[in-house]
């Protein structure tokens, strides 16, 4: 595992491709209280990216890459990512591709759909989630959060593809498209106190 720590933005010159895994980490869960903290990334290469987030956040070299329209963004769990992203970043990522939503779709036969799990099954390997709950908001972080953060984001694009294929053996590879073009809406709605109101719903 390699990561490079990038503190306030990336460098302008990144080498990128069509296709980009993004995880972000954040003081808590709740938009309105706790702040962007580290944007990571990885261009399926075995490398991570990470962008520690500094005073402004201003980031135009990242804001770029995550609104190009000619980069698919894979995150797990995008709907919070992308949350965090809008509020923080002032971008909409698309367009995009979450791990969760197809691993939903696909592997019914199991409940299991967190990242850990995902990467077990599908890539044979093992990752430590220990640091999940420490304090990313630290000016220096450990050895152990940035191997933490650098793993939310290496393993994204082998995950994709075989849930690609499971997608296209049950047929169910459309249902996902349209899943992932609907989170944008779904992230706003989140981030402007919709979140746990069913607006399909009768009543």
């Amino acid at each position: 595992m390699t990561y490079t720590l990038h503190k306030g933005d990336l460098p302008a010159d990144i080498q990128t491709t069509d296709m980009v895994a993004v995880d972000t980490e954040t003081t808590g869960l709740s938009p309105l209280r706790d702040r962007l903290c580290l944007v990571q990334l990885s261009f399926g290469d075995g490398h991570a990216h990470i962008v520690q987030m500094e005073e402004g956040m201003d980031c135009p070299n990242l804001k770029k890459l995550l609104a190009d329209q000619d980069i698919t963004k894979i995150f797990h769990f995008a709907r919070f990512d992308m949350m965090m992203i809008m509020k923080w970043l002032n971008v909409v990522c698309e367009p995009v591709y979450c791990t969760k939503i197809a691993s939903k779709l696909v592997r019914t036969y199991t409940g299991y759909h967190g990242l850990k799990a995902l990467v077990n099954e599908l890539t044979n390997k093992d990752i430590s989630k220990a640091q999940q709950s420490s304090d990313w908001a630290s000016g220096e972080l450990s050895d152990d959060q940035l191997k933490y953060a650098a793993s939310d984001v290496l393993y994204l694009h082998e995950i994709k593809a075989k849930l690609d294929i499971m997608l296209e053996r049950e047929g169910r590879t459309a249902a996902a498209q349209y899943s992932f073009d609907y989170l944008p809406t779904r992230a706003w709605l989140d981030l402007t106190g919709f979140e746990d109101m069913d607006i399909f719903a009768h009543s």
